[in-house]
């Protein structure tokens, strides 16, 4: 939480200056009087007391978040509105508005850019660590459900077949969809091989002495 305490000749020069040097707008600040301006001086004697407050703010990585991505949309051109929820222990972005694909990129890498790129300056910005998960009207949750049936259908081929699967190259995210996917498979058996950003998951039959 950033604090300010400000003295000015009014209640509002004082604000002015707290949310100036704190460096928030008013609505997103709590501010609390100490002291209201007197013309008499202490002890009844003449003179001017100044007006005191206090500004305080808890910096909220959502919101900074949004301010980040909105930026970055601007300068892109990008015609974006970004809606946070908190998911525990997650911050989630999703960004809506027209003709977004340019923010998903091939299989989501200007995404994942932006959302690495996010985390980085909302955790400058914080003293804490915290985990923001961007996405664009849910592209994310629509990718993994199409990798779950992607990998459901090759486990099935592997196992008509006997040959192993290779996949395309994926980021660990994607390629940890694959694995939970089909973890409980009795006679599948999945492992990533391979350098980044080249790494891919194998889909294959366990071998006899590994099925029990």
């Amino acid at each position: 939480m950033k604090v300010v305490e400000r003295t000015g000749k009014s209640v509002e020069e004082a604000i002015s200056k707290a949310l100036e040097e704190i460096g928030v707008e008013r609505e997103r600040a709590q501010i609390e009087i100490l002291e209201e301006p007197s013309k008499k001086g202490p002890f009844g004697l003449l003179g001017t007391t100044l007006a005191k407050v206090r500004v305080s703010y808890e910096d909220d990585p959502g919101a900074l978040a949004c301010e980040f991505i909105e930026k970055v949309c601007q300068t892109m051109g990008v015609n974006a509105v970004c809606h946070v929820t908190k998911r525990e222990p997650h911050w989630h972005v999703d960004i809506t508005g027209p003709e977004l694909g340019i923010l998903i990129g091939r299989r989501g890498d200007t995404l994942d850019a932006l959302q690495y790129l996010t985390n980085l300056a909302v955790g400058k910005q914080l003293s804490e660590r915290v985990k923001i998960i961007v996405d664009v009207e849910g592209y994310r949750q629509r990718r993994e459900e199409t990798l779950i049936r992607l990998a459901k259908r090759l486990s099935e081929k592997v196992k008509r077949t006997g040959n192993r699967v290779v996949l395309e190259p994926m980021n660990p995210h994607e390629r940890r969809i694959i694995h939970t996917a089909l973890q409980d498979e009795y006679k599948i058996s999945t492992f990533s091989e391979g350098e980044e950003p080249n790494r891919r998951v194998v889909i294959s039959l366990k071998r006899s002495r590994d099925i029990s």
